[in-house]
C-alpha cells in the first residue's frame, strides 16, 4: 500500500507537468502524485504593500511555483517510458539549480561555451 516513490519530474514549466500528468493518467499508472511549491519567499517591494516586484512585467503575474512528479520506485522505468514515447522530457533539476538566478545560470552557461 505505501511505496517509496521517487521523483521523476521537478522542473519550473507548468505546461510540461501538466502534459505529463495527463499521459501518466491516461496510461493507467497508478501511484503517482504530483503538486507544487513556491520556489523562494522574495523580498517585498520599497513600498511596503507586500508585493512581489517580479509580477509586473508585460506578461503580468509570473509562475515562481516548482513542479514535481513522483511515481513508485517499480513503475519507474514504465513511467519513463510512456513519456519519453509521447515526445515529452522529464528532468529532475537539484535544489541549488532551481534556486539559482537566471543571470547567474546565464553566466555560468557562457563560461562553459568557452
Amino acid at each position: 500500500m505505501f511505496e517509496k516513490k521517487e521523483t521523476i519530474y521537478k522542473k519550473k514549466d507548468r505546461e510540461t507537468w501538466e502534459s505529463i500528468r495527463k499521459v501518466l493518467k491516461e496510461q493507467g499508472m497508478r501511484g503517482v502524485s504530483a503538486g507544487h511549491y513556491p520556489q523562494d519567499a522574495v523580498m517585498a517591494g520599497g513600498c511596503g504593500a507586500k508585493l512581489d516586484p517580479r509580477n509586473f512585467g508585460e506578461k503580468g503575474r509570473a509562475d515562481h511555483d516548482v513542479y514535481y512528479i513522483r511515481v513508485r520506485q517499480a513503475d519507474v522505468e514504465a513511467a519513463k517510458k510512456v513519456i519519453l514515447e509521447n515526445g515529452l522530457v522529464t528532468e529532475v533539476k537539484s535544489s541549488e539549480e532551481l534556486m539559482q538566478d537566471a543571470a547567474e545560470r546565464a553566466k555560468l552557461l557562457r563560461a562553459q561555451e568557452q
